[in-house]
C-alpha cells in the first residue's frame, strides 16, 4: 500500500512506499547476507532417527515397569499389556526385602554428594591454581594429569582394592568415597577453562584493592568458573552414580551397596538355586534410578552457560 504525500501548495507528490514489516526486512537482510535458513530433509531424517534411538530405551523401560512379572515375559516389550501395575511395582520395589532399595538409594546419594561434590571442589581448586599461578614443576604436574586422564579407572580398581584392604577400609563407605574424590579429567577441564574464563586483569584489580587470594577465588573467580564447574559436576555425578566395578570389589556387605550393585544382585537372584525372579522390580528400580540424573541435568542446565566473563574487561 502506498501513502500519498502533499507539499505546501496541497498538490500531491509521488506516493511514498509504506515501510515493510520487520519480519520481511529481516528476511531480505538475511538473504542478502547469505544467512537464510535452509531446510535439509536428509538432516531432519538423521536427527529424527537419533532422537528415536535415544528415547526408545527410556520408553521401553517405562512400558516394562507398568507390567507384572508374568506380563513382562509374555507380552510385546514396546507396548502396554495386561493390568497397569506401575504404582504396585514402585511400592514393591521400595518395600522388597525390608526396603533395602531405599538403603541403596541413600548410599548412592551419600557417595554422590561427598564423592562427586568433593571431586568437583578439589578439581576446581587445583585447576584454578594451575591456570593462574606459576610455580616450579608446573609442566611435570601437567604431564602427570594428562597421563592420569589416559589411564582407565578399571585398571586402577584392583591396586586400589589391595591398598585399601591393607588399610582396613574395605567394606566401608570410604572405600567408594575416597577414590571418587580424584577426577583428573575434571582437573584438566577446569584448568583449560580457567585460562580464558578468569581474566588476569580482574585478579590483579582485586589484589590492588586489597583482596586476598581466597577471597578473590570465592567471590570473583568461582562465579566466572560456574559453567566449567557445572560441567565437571555433571560428569562426576554421572560417573559416581553409575559406578559399578569399584563398589563391586570393595563392598561385600549389601547394606553398603549402591543402586548399581544392588540392582544387579536382584537381577542375578533368578539364576540362583531357589531364587525368586523379580525382573519387574529390577526394571522399575532402574527407572527410579535414572530419574535423579534427569532432574540433575534439568536443574543444572541453566548454569551451563558460556561467556560469563564477556565484557568484564574492556580492551
Amino acid at each position: 500500500m502506498a501513502i500519498t504525500t502533499t507539499d505546501a501548495s496541497g498538490i500531491g507528490t509521488t506516493p511514498a512506499p509504506a515501510k515493510a514489516p520487520k519480519a520481511s526486512r529481516y528476511a531480505r537482510r538475511n538473504k542478502h547476507l547469505g544467512m537464510e535458513k535452509k531446510k535439509s530433509p536428509l538432516l531432519t531424517v538423521i536427527m529424527s532417527i537419533g532422537v528415536i534411538y535415544s528415547l526408545l530405551p527410556l520408553f521401553w523401560l517405562f512400558v516394562s515397569s507398568t507390567k507384572t512379572q508374568s506380563e513382562l515375559l509374555s507380552s510385546f516389550g514396546l507396548w502396554f499389556s495386561g493390568p497397569f501395575a506401575f504404582f504396585d511395582n514402585i511400592q514393591q520395589t521400595l518395600t522388597y526385602d525390608d526396603g533395602v532399595f531405599v538403603r541403596w538409594f541413600l548410599n548412592t546419594l551419600l557417595y554422590v554428594v561427598v564423592g562427586a561434590g568433593g571431586a568437583t571442589f578439589l578439581a576446581t581448586l587445583g585447576g584454578y591454581g594451575l591456570a593462574k599461578f606459576n610455580f616450579p614443576g608446573k609442566k611435570a604436574v601437567f604431564a602427570v594429569v594428562i597421563g592420569a586422564v589416559a589411564i582407565p579407572g578399571t585398571a586402577l580398581a584392583v591396586p586400589t582394592f589391595l591398598m585399601f584392604s591393607q588399610l582396613g577400609l574395605t567394606n566401608t563407605a570410604w572405600a567408594v568415597i575416597l577414590p571418587s574424590l580424584i577426577s583428573p579429567f575434571g582437573l584438566y577441564l577446569i584448568w583449560t577453562y580457567a585460562l580464558d574464563a578468569v581474566p588476569t586483569e580482574v585478579l590483579e584489580a582485586a589484589r590492588m584493592d586489597g583482596a586476598g587470594e581466597f577471597r578473590t577465588f570465592f567471590t570473583i573467580s568461582l562465579r566466572l568458573l560456574a559453567p566449567g564447574l557445572v560441567t565437571v559436576l555433571l560428569f562426576t555425578v554421572v560417573a559416581t552414580w553409575n559406578n559399578y566395578f569399584l563398589p563391586l570389589i570393595m563392598l561385600s556387605e549389601p547394606t553398603w551397596y549402591p543402586l548399581t550393585v544392588g540392582l544387579n544382585q536382584w537381577n542375578d537372584q533368578a539364576s540362583t538355586v531357589g531364587g525368586d525372579p523379580i525382573y519387574n522390580l529390577v526394571i522399575t528400580g532402574s527407572l527410579l534410578t535414572i530419574i535423579p540424573i534427569i532432574v540433575a541435568f534439568l536443574f543444572l542446565q541453566r548454569f551451563w552457560q558460556s561467556g560469563l566473563s564477556a565484557g568484564s574487561v574492556k580492551a
